[in-house]
């Protein structure tokens, strides 16, 4: 079976990694591509990468465009999606790579975002460890998804496994991320200026008011964490177009060994294809997950300090957005949970 597909915020950058990852996809056809000031002009003029794609143009984005399609992804700024989901109840399956779906929260909504706070849906990670099990049990015949954050899935996958293993203390997390600009979109904004950003390390969002630290708390919840989850989050914008390279620390709880520290992670993630923890002593550099659906994961126990440090790349993109989207959508629709995606990145 073919499965036809609407894609809005085409012109954008997440909107743009789904259509290319879609467009080698055996089972999809992409037959809508939607965007708002851009709308009427040729899908080439602003995806110029995506050559077997030229024979598309840009509609507007409106609910009757959306409809009759079997898949709808929505890649719209966050606080924009929601007004469309409401509109596309007939839709048989709705994927939003914003945020508008993803918080259980309305109080963490509204603290972390404002405005219309809209009903969560199932949350986008496979691999993410939820008490006994993972997230792709749910994501099974689902017909509504949140794509998760990148940021907030990169450190989620992380440490989920010593949270659900009760290895490490969740009340006490501190992760720094180097992210690459690609993560704010496409809208012009002076910060993301190469001038701006071209050698040079910017942190933002500094002092526990990034949007992803709800979600990273909700998915540690999910994953067993029984007290309080703390986390200090710290991202830095650096001159890669695309990737996050994540350092996430968390205390080691008493009376544990490195052995049942280790053995977490992999017991949690030897049977993934797309999360893989290195060999000990090896970590992740950014470079080697460019354009793949894969998160690399290096462990190191530091018991000079007392924690656990996981040291976890991603691209962001990919595994952080639209990858994670059509995972899910593959599940969603009973297909090879790979179909259309790759654990092989791109070098040099």
């Amino acid at each position: 079976m073919t499965y036809s597909v609407a894609v809005s915020g085409a012109s954008g950058y997440a909107g743009g990694e789904i259509l290319r990852l879609l467009a080698g996809h055996p089972d999809i056809e992409i037959t809508t591509v939607t965007a708002h000031s851009n709308a009427g002009q040729p899908l080439i003029d602003h995806q110029p990468h995506l050559r077997s794609l030229a024979h598309l143009t840009l509609e507007d984005t409106t609910p009757e465009v959306l409809s009759g399609h079997d898949v709808v992804f929505l890649a719209l700024p966050h606080g924009q999606s929601g007004q469309y989901t409401d509109a596309l109840s007939d839709a048989p399956l709705v994927i939003d790579a914003g945020a508008d779906h993803r918080l259980t929260s309305k109080a963490s909504w509204d603290a972390f975002y404002g405005g219309e706070f809209h009903e969560p849906w199932t949350y986008g990670v496979p691999e993410l460890p939820v008490g006994t099990g993972k997230g792709r049990a749910a994501l099974a015949g689902a017909t509504r998804i949140a794509a998760p954050g990148c940021n907030a899935s990169t450190v989620s996958l992380s440490l989920a496994p010593g949270v659900a293993a009760g290895v490490i203390d969740p009340s006490d997390i501190v992760s720094v991320l180097a992210v690459g600009p690609s993560g704010a979109g496409k809208s012009l904004k002076p910060n993301l200026l190469a001038a701006e950003i071209l050698g040079s390390a910017n942190p933002y969002a500094v002092g526990g008011t990034h949007r992803h630290i709800p979600e990273i708390r909700q998915a540690l919840i999910a994953a067993g964490a029984t007290g309080d989850v703390g986390i200090s989050f710290t991202p830095v914008l650096v001159p890669m177009a695309r990737g996050i390279l994540a350092t996430s620390t968390a205390p080691i709880a008493p009376g544990v060994t490195d052995a049942q520290i280790r053995d977490a992670w992999e017991s949690a993630y030897a049977d993934e294809t797309f999360v893989q923890l290195l060999p000990e002593g090896h970590f992740p550099r950014t470079a080697d997950v460019l354009g793949a659906n894969t998160a690399l994961l290096g462990l190191a126990i530091d018991r000079a300090a007392n924690r656990v440090v996981v040291v976890a790349a991603v691209d962001n993109l990919v595994k952080g957005t639209a990858g994670a989207a059509i995972q899910s959508m593959n599940i969603a629709l009973g297909l090879p949970e790979d179909r259309g995606l790759t654990v092989n990145g791109v070098a040099p």
